[in-house]
């Protein structure tokens, strides 16, 4: 045997040795060797493998001590979305869920749950494959994230080989990186010691930690992992996700030890009313409790809507909550013209976060709640995030409090400021308000638009009042030199930028509609007007009849969005986009087996509730329309089916009764079947 066998040989004992103890101490808090031991094999291994570079592997424990720095974070799309989950904040809500989920299946017997801790900390997705962590990657927008694999190699709780045999050949795990609380103090105090400013909470700190280029700092921080599901439910052998949760901690996964399934909501409730009994208690911060129906078919049959699943809830605590004084009320002003007034306070720490804003949401709301300037007030985190003002602490007033002054004029524009009928909100009529102008493009490059990198709500105020980028067209004719030496730009931040800005020209056609921010269209309706158009210019040709033919677009979208395209300077600005390059992409719909086809139901169906058909159809590729029109070609009838029928019949659409659907929707799945 030579030297490098033999080397092999002892690298390969370390590696089972080392990964062996780390899961005891890291995974199952049960050590069994002391910590001198233990870094004694470290070292070895980093000894062997200095020398004996070329014998380095991916799923060394000598990767968790991070590799070089990285230039820059690259995207990574996700082949299943990571959706976000919608909120419920009390019982009602959660009944309300629960009917919801009964309706949909039309199901009468008993709904059995899991029940997990909602972890304030970064959602993360681990891609392994031969069960070896190849990507791991940052949620993102849900659709795209940031690869981030060499900082979450250094997080000792994830495993960059999974245990046992007959491993999955792809396996995509999701999970939560945070901080405990002792780690966060620790970090702290390291700051404090080094003189740098210390983090806001323990999720800020974990978020930054893993978005650092270089992996060294993320692995000098105390990061952990809680696993909390799969991507795919197919890739596991279990039926439930209770069942999955215990395959992944035989996988070597640390899963929350306060995750419990539960046989029905009342369970639930219990479960929820103890983890919220003893929050303090826990070594790390969680601000609510995620509901999952446990059975992943009936997961299946629920599906998604564009953003959430309906098969999960998070069930949020209280909000926390702290008095301090309403100092003073500044108004805004939005992209779509509405004031909405914002409190300025007297700075007050509320869940590790220092809060100086809040929300007072409209004119009608600060009336209601009698606030007035100089009140004592009770403040809280909405959903532990939003801080707004709950009410006035009355009986401490001194006396010397003054009314709240409504504005009637545009605080930007100095125009008078209208309140349209049935509205709460007073909104500033001027297209050309610069404060409009300004938010509008902010809104086209943050988040909830096309969330180009670098360009933050500062860097396109801005560029705005340096006129570089005065609307959406502009942002696409700034070259590196237009940055460069304006404050706060360097060459490389300036380069970066506009890399980012022309990426952007290829977004797929719902985050480019929702960026441009027409009112009443967000991101559901966005990703209808996809599905049902797939290219802007056939939604530009649309008119108010075909967009009010969309399932799910009521006559207030519809008239807005068709108002918004009818515009001449917005023709114009979409014009110069196409001539800049704007290559839009739809969902890959095409070559799904019910592609091209529209379907209108009518009348009741026995086999599954309404909602389920439309939401198979549109899985399939198809999609859904209310009214009977040409460009329908399928009448679904189920039992007392109405008018439609006989208008579907004078227009010789294609006609089929509930058994004749299940069939297509059979001979469907298996053609999809056959392609994967």
């Amino acid at each position: 045997m030579n030297e490098n066998d033999t080397v092999r040989q002892r690298l390969a004992v370390l590696r089972q040795q080392i990964d062996l103890h780390s899961h005891r101490y890291y995974v199952l808090d049960s050590p069994l060797l002391a910590d001198s031991e233990y870094d004694a094999l470290f070292q070895e291994l980093l000894a062997l493998e200095s020398r004996h570079p070329e014998l380095v592997t991916p799923d060394s424990p000598s990767q968790r001590v991070g590799g070089e720095p990285l230039a820059q974070f690259v995207q990574v799309a996700h082949r299943l979305p990571m959706l976000s989950l919608k909120n419920a904040f009390s019982p009602g809500e959660m009944a309300d869920f629960e009917r919801g989920l009964r309706d949909f299946l039309s199901l009468a017997g008993p709904l059995s749950y899991m029940a997990e801790p909602k972890l304030d900390g970064l959602a993360v997705e681990l891609i392994y494959r031969d069960g070896v962590l190849a990507v791991g990657a940052t949620r993102g927008d849900g659709l795209l994230g940031e690869e981030i694999t060499a900082n979450l190699r250094t997080i000792p709780a994830i495993p960059l080989r999974l245990k046992g045999n007959n491993l999955p050949p792809l396996l995509e795990v999701r999970g939560e990186a945070f901080l405990s609380r002792a780690g966060f103090a620790r970090l702290n105090e390291q700051r404090a010691a080094s003189g740098e400013p210390p983090f806001a909470n323990p999720r800020n700190a974990a978020a930054g930690s893993l978005r650092q280029l270089d992996p060294k700092v993320a692995a000098s921080r105390p990061l952990d992992f809680f696993c909390y599901g799969v991507a795919d439910p197919a890739q596991v052998p279990c039926q439930r996700q209770s069942e999955a949760l215990l395959y992944l901690a035989e996988l070597g996964f640390k899963v929350s030890p306060l995750a419990r399934p539960c046989a029905g909501m009342p369970e639930v409730t219990a479960h929820f009313a103890a983890l919220g009994a003893r929050r303090a208690e826990f070594d790390h911060d969680i601000d609510g409790m995620v509901v999952k129906v446990d059975a992943f078919d009936l997961q299946a049959r629920l599906g998604n809507t564009a953003r959430a699943p309906r098969w999960a809830i998070a069930w949020k605590f209280d909000p926390l909550q702290a008095a301090t004084t309403l100092v003073d009320v500044k108004f805004g002003v939005g992209r779509t013209g509405a004031v909405t007034p914002v409190a300025i306070l007297e700075p007050v720490a509320l869940g590790g976060v220092t809060v100086r804003h809040a929300s007072l949401h409209n004119q009608e709301e600060i009336t209601r709640k009698g606030l007035l300037l100089g009140d004592r007030v009770l403040v809280q985190r909405a959903g532990d995030v939003i801080p707004e003002v709950v009410k006035p602490l009355i009986n401490e007033r001194r006396g010397d409090e003054r009314p709240i002054v409504w504005p009637e004029r545009c605080p930007s524009c100095d125009q008078p400021l209208a309140r349209p009928e049935g509205e709460v909100i007073s909104r500033c009529q001027n297209p050309r308000c610069p404060a409009q102008r300004v938010k509008a493009l902010i809104h086209y490059v943050g988040k909830a638009g096309l969330d180009i990198e670098t360009l933050g709500a500062k860097a396109v105020e801005q560029l705005h009042d340096l006129s570089l980028v005065r609307d959406l067209p502009d942002f696409y004719r700034l070259r590196p030199a237009d940055l460069v030496g304006l404050e706060g730009w360097g060459e490389r931040s300036a380069e970066l930028a506009v890399e980012a800005i022309a990426r952007s020209l290829k977004a797929p056609l719902s985050r480019f509609l929702a960026a441009l921010g027409i009112r009443f269209v967000g991101e559901v309706t966005a990703q209808l007007l996809e599905e049902r158009f797939g290219s802007l210019e056939r939604l530009r040709q649309a008119g108010m009849e075909e967009l009010l033919e969309v399932e799910g677009i009521g006559e207030q979208s519809a008239r807005s969005i068709s108002q918004y395209l009818a515009d001449p300077q917005v023709a114009a600005m979409l014009d110069r986009l196409l001539e800049l390059g704007l290559e839009l992409r739809a969902a890959g719909r095409v070559g799904l087996p019910l592609a091209g086809l529209v379907f209108v139901f009518t009348g009741t169906l026995a086999g599954c509730s309404r909602d389920e058909a439309k939401n198979r159809v549109k899985a399939l590729g198809g999609q859904v329309v209310s009214a009977v029109s040409k460009k329908v070609t399928h009448l679904v009838c189920g039992e007392e089916a109405g008018g439609k029928r006989k208008k579907a019949s004078e227009l010789g659409l294609t006609i089929i009764d509930e058994a004749e659907f299940s069939r297509l929707l059979a001979e469907a799945g298996g053609a999809t079947a056959g392609r994967k």
